[in-house]
């Protein structure tokens, strides 16, 4: 399926919001790319009771950065959506956990690519990995990795990763990035 294709199939209603997070129109995902018209997103860190991350294997289908590796959870906010219930949804959407406790830890502004604009909450929490069931149809695998292993795979192999992944795995281990970082 062409990427044009796998857009229609997926397109959906995003809030266009200013660089102050304030809704202030409405477009389909689709012309939202398009466009590059600033839009919200949301990423989850699960980590295991140990400390390991988990983290997916894109697969090979997805429209963009097809089989990359990203963090546990990453989403559209979908239009009238809060950034938390986004968070959850993608929780339950990508890895088939719910009730898990997430906590806030970065408010961003970052560009994720070409006409890829968006303002951005990343949440982690702990997950037991007895009860992940990841979607087949988005993500081709999972693994858990420490903070160290990841780094090491990161700086010997940095192009199997999403771009904004490291951005935000540079945020939440070193406290800053490729990005603005906002009051939360």
């Amino acid at each position: 399926m062409t990427d044009e294709l796998l857009d229609i199939v997926n397109d959906e209603l995003l809030d266009i919001v200013n660089d102050e997070d304030i809704v202030i129109d409405r477009q389909m995902r689709s012309a939202v790319h398009q466009l590059g018209l600033q839009h919200r997103g949301a990423h989850v860190f699960l980590f295991t009771a140990d400390g390991k991350l988990l983290i997916q294997k894109r697969s090979t289908d997805r429209a963009h950065s097809p089989s990359l590796l990203d963090c546990s959870v990453s989403e559209h906010v979908k239009a009238g959506e809060s950034y938390l219930a986004a968070a959850q949804r993608g929780l339950k959407e990508e890895m088939g956990v719910e009730g898990i406790e997430i906590k806030e830890i970065a408010k961003f502004r970052m560009n994720y690519g070409a006409n890829d604009n968006e303002i951005s909450v990343l949440y982690e929490g702990i997950v037991n990995p007895a009860q992940v069931e990841f979607d087949p149809i988005e993500i081709e695998s999972i693994q858990y990795l420490s903070v160290g292993e990841l780094e090491d795979l990161i700086n010997k192999e940095s192009e199997k990763f999403c771009g904004w992944f490291i951005e935000l795995l540079n945020l939440r281990l070193h406290g800053s990035g490729k990005m603005e970082v906002m009051n939360l």
